[in-house]
């Protein structure tokens, strides 16, 4: 527990002043974490080294394809994403015969550059437009999952799932309810107090909702590989990924969301 939070108090100490200053700075940090996140999938698929460097680089293409809020209309172009595509698909003609790179591990490489390249780009593209709203969104998964614990460990009976054996379904209700009213209250007390509640209430709702399959998403490629967690990068916390789970599906439907917010 000990090395648990002082790991926890270092990580703020360099990511808060980092969130707060955003543009440049921060735009490093996310492409050093995108990097750090790819780098825990391709060691867990064993990819070969030159097709780790094709990975990164088509990540970062996805990180800084679009690096400022005026960007989110817009989306992905295709040059990035024909790029990725081939870039990853054509060395199968060279690994394949060696069963080094199959067509299997290409597809999963291309989906997680999308699911992590587009999570964390989006995590840019919300600061830039307002720290507000980005502090908004991320503290959705972390309550939800403060709850969502907090009540497992209280009541929780009925497990959720096998793929996440200590989830209870009275956990995830605390969390989702609790995520929902106090990601509500801080919307309408410091974002828009005019909004309408409604709307605000089922959109949160449907974020903390998000954010528990994206925990859970993650928890069962982790089961898959029979690992605890996906590296032992942070002491006490596991891996980059196990930090970023439900924050990047968040991530995903928040941007989805915001025009109604």
């Amino acid at each position: 527990m000990k090395t648990r939070t002082i790991s926890a108090i270092i990580l703020l100490a360099i990511i808060i002043p980092l969130v707060i200053v955003g543009g440049i700075p921060f735009g490093l940090l996310i492409g050093l974490i995108s990097i750090l996140a790819v780098k825990e999938i391709t060691d867990l698929y064993k990819i070969p080294n030159i097709i780790k460097f094709l990975a990164f680089l088509g990540l970062i293409n996805i990180i800084y394809s679009n690096f400022d809020s005026s960007s989110i209309l817009f989306g992905l172009n295709y040059e990035v994403l024909s790029t990725l595509v081939l870039g990853l698909l054509i060395p199968i003609i060279f690994f394949q015969i060696k069963e080094k790179y199959t067509t299997e591990d290409a597809f999963k490489l291309i989906g997680f550059i999308l699911l992590i390249g587009l999570g964390l780009n989006y995590f840019i593209l919300i600061r830039d437009y307002s720290l507000l709203y980005f502090i908004f969104m991320i503290l959705i998964p972390i309550i939800t999952d403060t709850f969502a614990f907090i009540g497992g460990v209280m009541i929780g009976k009925h497990k959720v799932t096998k793929l996440s054996p200590k989830k209870s379904w009275e956990g995830y209700i605390i969390g989702s309810l609790m995520g929902t009213f106090m990601m509500t209250m801080f919307y309408i007390t410091l974002i828009n107090a005019n909004a309408n509640i409604l709307t605000v209430t089922s959109l949160i709702f449907m974020m903390t909702i998000v954010a528990q399959l994206g925990d859970l998403f993650f928890s069962a490629i982790k089961r898959t590989h029979n690992i605890k967690d996906f590296s032992s990068l942070i002491p006490g916390h596991g891996g980059v990924l196990d930090r970023l789970d439900s924050l990047i599906f968040v991530a995903l439907i928040f941007i989805v969301f915001m025009k109604y917010l």
